[in-house]
């Protein structure tokens, strides 16, 4: 039982980037949710990452609802340019775009000079596949965090590679 148990510690740690890891040229994006760093969002973009060698990590920022105000009104003024939102605070976030035409839950977000853009991935993720019905929690979150990381860091969307992030 001990040795299951530090195996599959072993094995979780190897898909996380390390502190010492993290260089000067490592590339960063947020998560911001109230239980952000040990949500799925983060552990299945890291794993997208370190599957295809990015040099880049997730940095969660754990908040509470009442702090979530604060922080989008200041995330302009940040160095923070990439966020994944979680999905608690994926309705009050849409205060803060630019488009307010979203219907939508809002996946990410992007800090431009001329504001916040930001993202609904859901609609465009269910018509990739044959029957989004049969689509588990877990499958539509990869999927997400796989073309979120298409579309920064230019690696491919594959979902035949969903199994063995999952």
């Amino acid at each position: 039982m001990k040795r299951y148990f530090y195996t599959k510690m072993r094995k979780r740690w190897k898909t996380k980037m390390q502190p010492h890891e993290i260089k000067p040229d490592t590339q960063l994006v947020t998560i911001i949710g109230v239980n952000a760093q040990s949500g799925l969002r983060r552990r299945y973009f890291n794993k997208i990452l370190k599957h295809y060698s990015i040099n880049a990590t997730a940095i969660a920022l754990n908040i509470k609802e009442e702090q979530f105000d604060f922080v989008m009104l200041n995330v302009t003024k940040s160095k923070v340019t990439r966020v994944i939102i979680e999905s608690e605070f994926a309705q009050a976030v849409k205060k803060y775009i630019q488009d307010e035409n979203q219907s939508c839950n809002i996946d990410f977000i992007e800090v431009k000079e001329s504001g916040i853009l930001g993202f609904c991935l859901e609609d465009e993720i269910k018509l990739l596949f044959d029957n989004p019905n049969f689509m588990d929690k877990n499958t539509l979150e990869v999927a997400k965090m796989m073309k979120i990381a298409s579309y920064w860091f230019d690696t491919p969307f594959d979902l035949d590679l969903i199994p063995i992030i999952l």
